[in-house]
């Protein structure tokens, strides 16, 4: 029998199966599709609450902030009134108290509070109902903000707070994610169409990996009794759904086009294609997941909802590239090329361009390599200078109101923006005193702490919250290391945004060395494995780890040093977001090896065919030269996307990742591979003897037997 004897490999066998049940494979594909999505709505999908995101001391005292029962706190709100220009502002704060006592949803109007400086006036109010669904009802304080400053245009007045920060911020993120997700699809089929001419090609990668998608996204309902998610993971899904499912689609159609021009029958194009593309995509889904799963080790309940959402996706993915994937194509044979596009339609996947640059590079391997070693190094330079920071208003658009509204009351009030709390559990008796110590220790505390100390007790009375203003970045480690625990005994817990921020970097510098070395780890030995050679499976690394140091370096020199500041729309910061590294490593490492996997099994096919290594080199690179280009194009283009949403975070992601994909897809893959592999030769396939144990894996295209010809009839037949 054919499949047994000639056609090995998971990949290759869940082709042959899908082709030979193509109805049950695509109608399951659909019910499966369907099935997930409708009873993940009626489950319902389990989200992370504030007090799961903690860590350290911050993230106990909120668990027992959250278990005390402190009644829910309407949404706060301020409205800062300043002189820049030498006048009165009395009757300023005058009109705002009286518009907001007028104002509907607005309660607990309190009197002004002046700056020490002298130059600004705070008034605080809150919103009333549910501080939840605030932003819903706060437009009126807004409305009556705005009169008040258009009739003292000499002063500033402006509102900031919780529930105008959603609306105003909240609202025009979620429209630029929902916006970007509806762009990514119409631009990747755009790109496809270019890169296929035909249209049903075109739309056979963007369906496929959309339902991959939202099963993947079905399934999340399920894990999130696992793990609770958090809002933000869909959107990685999407991202990381659409380019590894593009990806996988275009390297198996791609090749099964390519072999039916090539002058083999259906069966035989589709068994090829199994055996070489459906086999890089299984290795190459392993890598990604592998990459993905290093974020566990984090411990951090973002990181967590991120690893499980990438790793369903790209299963799910792989899943339906492997069974329906392979049953359409034998359902549709030629044609996979109908409704051709005119200019655009191409015989094959190979560009004279590539060919004749990879020619230039295979000529001179040496002066190649160290230029583009040379080139990638010049582009990382600058990650020696990586610092890191948290979240804050700053990174969003310096152009938002709402923004320069919170910067203004963070200089002139830092006790209002994000105080610190010091949470104290049984205060007792001789509480009040310890409270008065706490102020006096505020008082000499040269400036770094500021007032007012704000006391607050759960109901049962067994847990006090005291709330005090932090001047600088060394004014949290005074309040931890002295104030808090002089005043209130050394089991006082310090929570609050700068405690917050502080406890996850001390979380991420902890696990960096535990991801890192998981990820690297374990890729090298999968690359191991499948190519038997320890070698391939080094350079493997090493590329991968050049393009996120280039990646690194670009992030540096643009959101640190500040350049195209006014063409994306931020201003520099002192800092990369602090999630922001360890994120893109894993991703970029995933994606990355999606191309070496594929360029170098091709590679490998051809050496295993007899070739020399450089003849196998310029076969295999110059023959995946379009397609690596098309799925670049494509990951580049929906990346690129990410630096159009209104924060720096989705800003540095967009470009780092864009950046990375561009740079491997050409430097690294087009230049820097050929160039080593040219030069090592022979050595490229080293592998100690000791490891001869290792599992022979077939990288070239099963050899047609004539006993299976009668079997390739019936299947020719039934396409």
């Amino acid at each position: 029998m054919e499949t047994r004897e000639q056609v090995k490999g998971i990949a290759a066998r869940a082709a042959l199966w899908s082709a030979r049940h193509r109805a049950l494979a695509i109608l399951g594909w659909i019910a499966f599709v369907i099935g997930v999505t409708v009873l993940s709505g009626q489950l319902g999908t389990i989200e992370a609450k504030g007090s799961d995101q903690g860590h350290g001391d911050s993230g106990k005292a909120d668990k027992i902030v959250e278990a005390a029962g402190f009644p829910v706190q309407p949404a706060g709100e301020m409205v800062i009134v300043q002189n820049r220009a030498g006048t009165d502002r009395t009757a300023a704060v005058s009109d705002v108290t009286k518009a907001l006592k007028k104002t509907a949803n607005v309660i607990d109007v309190q009197p002004p509070v002046q700056s020490p400086d002298k130059r600004s006036s705070l008034v605080t109010f809150s919103i009333s109902g549910d501080p939840e669904t605030a932003s819903d009802r706060v437009q009126p304080s807004l409305d009556a903000v705005a009169a008040v400053q258009a009739k003292h245009t000499d002063l500033y007045v402006a509102q900031g707070g919780s529930a105008s920060g959603d609306k105003l911020i909240g609202e025009d993120l979620e429209k630029g994610l929902t916006q970007l997700g509806i762009l990514s699809i119409p631009v990747t089929l755009g790109i496809l169409l270019v890169a296929f001419g035909a249209v049903v090609a075109a739309l056979l990668p963007v369906a496929l990996a959309i339902m991959a998608v939202m099963a993947a996204m079905g399934l999340l309902a399920f894990a999130s009794r696992l793990a609770p998610t958090v809002d933000t993971t869909a959107h990685v899904m999407l991202l990381v759904g659409l380019a590894v499912g593009v990806d996988y689609c275009l390297f198996y159609i791609r090749r099964e086009r390519d072999e039916r021009r090539n002058g083999a029958d259906p069966h035989r194009a589709l068994v090829i294609a199994a055996q070489t593309s459906g086999r890089s995509i299984w290795i190459s889904g392993l890598t990604v997941i592998v990459a993905m799963a290093g974020m566990f080790l984090t411990y951090d309940t973002t990181f967590v909802s991120f690893a499980v959402g990438t790793i369903l996706v790209v299963a799910t993915t792989v899943l339906g590239s492997l069974t329906v994937l392979p049953a359409l194509l034998s359902a549709l044979g030629d044609k996979v090329d109908a409704v051709k596009i005119p200019g655009l339609y191409r015989k094959n996947s190979e560009g004279r361009m590539w060919n004749g640059f990879l020619r230039l590079v295979l000529a001179k391997p040496l002066i190649s390599a160290v230029l583009a070693v040379g080139a990638l190094a010049a582009l990382a330079a600058p990650a020696l200078d990586l610092k890191t920071k948290g979240e804050g208003i700053e990174d969003l658009s310096p152009d938002a109101p709402i923004v320069q509204a919170y910067l203004a009351v963070e200089k002139a009030f830092p006790s209002e923006i994000s105080p610190a709390e010091v949470v104290v559990q049984s205060p007792g008796a001789g509480f009040e005193q310890k409270v008065t110590s706490f102020r006096a220790a505020v008082e000499k505390s040269g400036g770094r702490l500021a007032g007012p100390v704000d006391v607050e007790l759960n109901p049962a009375g067994t847990v006090a919250v005291v709330s005090v203003g932090l001047v600088d970045e060394k004014a949290l480690d005074l309040l931890r290391e002295d104030v808090a625990p002089a005043a209130f005994g050394p089991g006082a817990l310090v929570t609050g945004e700068a405690a917050g921020s502080a406890d996850f970097n001390a979380r991420l510098n902890a696990s960096l060395p535990w991801v890192f070395g998981f990820v690297l780890g374990l890729a090298f030995l999968l690359l191991l494995v499948s190519f038997r050679s320890v070698v391939v499976a080094l350079t493997g690394v090493v590329l991968n780890l050049l393009s996120v140091a280039a990646a690194y370096g670009m992030l540096v020199w643009v959101f640190q040093y500040g350049h195209f500041e006014d063409q994306l729309g931020f201003r520099a910061a002192d800092g990369i977001t602090n999630w922001m590294p360890l994120f893109l490593f894993v991703i970029l490492f995933g994606l990355s090896t999606d191309y070496h996997v594929f360029v170098l099994s091709r590679i490998r096919e051809g050496h295993d065919r007899g070739l020399s290594t450089r003849q196998a080199v310029r076969e295999g690179i110059g023959r995946t030269a379009g397609v690596i280009t098309s799925a670049a194009v494509v990951m580049v283009a929906v990346f690129a996307l990410f630096a159009t949403l209104p924060m720096a975070s989705t800003k540095q992601l967009g470009i780092g990742l864009a950046a990375a994909v561009l740079l491997d897809a050409t430097i690294i893959r087009a230049v820097l591979l050929p160039a080593v592999m040219a030069m090592l030769g022979e050595k490229n396939w080293w592998l100690p003897r000791w490891l001869g144990w290792l599992p022979q894996i077939a990288h070239e295209p099963p050899q047609q037997a004539p006993a299976a010809e009668g079997r390739h009839r019936e299947l020719t037949t039934v396409s």
